[in-house]
């Protein structure tokens, strides 16, 4: 299977890729790197996209083991490299569940099917960071 992502220039320093779900999507700089900041940083999509990766396993074991969650976040803490090209060398992912039911021995193995086996973007962050994973129960 390929991916097939158009990224067309809107002049300046923004640029606007197509996305498969039809939602097309603004990446921008900074100001201080000559942009106006209206649309998303590349870096950072990458944080998104590894949370909204392991996210959606997560959300489907949860609703698989029926299990009870009020609410859950995914925070990513990352580290850039000093020295050009600067890249991720350390990213701490968060997983924080919320509610009075918490199964937390299952979630922590819905956390740690989605680290180990199904998300994809967390395979590819492996390649070249180093990942620590800390789960959190909030009731």
């Amino acid at each position: 299977m390929t991916n097939h992502i158009t990224t067309k220039w809107l002049g300046g320093m923004a640029f606007e890729s197509n996305n498969p779900s039809g939602h097309n999507l603004k990446i921008d700089a900074g100001p201080d790197d000559g942009g106006e900041g209206s649309g998303y940083r590349p870096k950072a999509l990458m944080l998104a996209g590894l949370a909204g990766c392991s996210g959606l396993d997560v959300a489907s074991l949860i609703k698989k083991m029926k299990l009870e969650v009020d609410d859950f976040s995914i925070e990513t803490i990352a580290n850039l490299t000093d020295e050009h090209p600067k890249y991720y060398d350390k990213v701490t992912v968060e997983y924080h569940f919320h509610g009075s039911n918490l199964n937390e021995a299952k979630l922590t193995r819905a956390v740690d099917l989605s680290v180990e086996k199904y998300c994809g973007v967390m395979e590819m962050f492996r390649r070249f960071a180093e990942i620590d994973i800390k789960i959190y129960f909030n009731k």
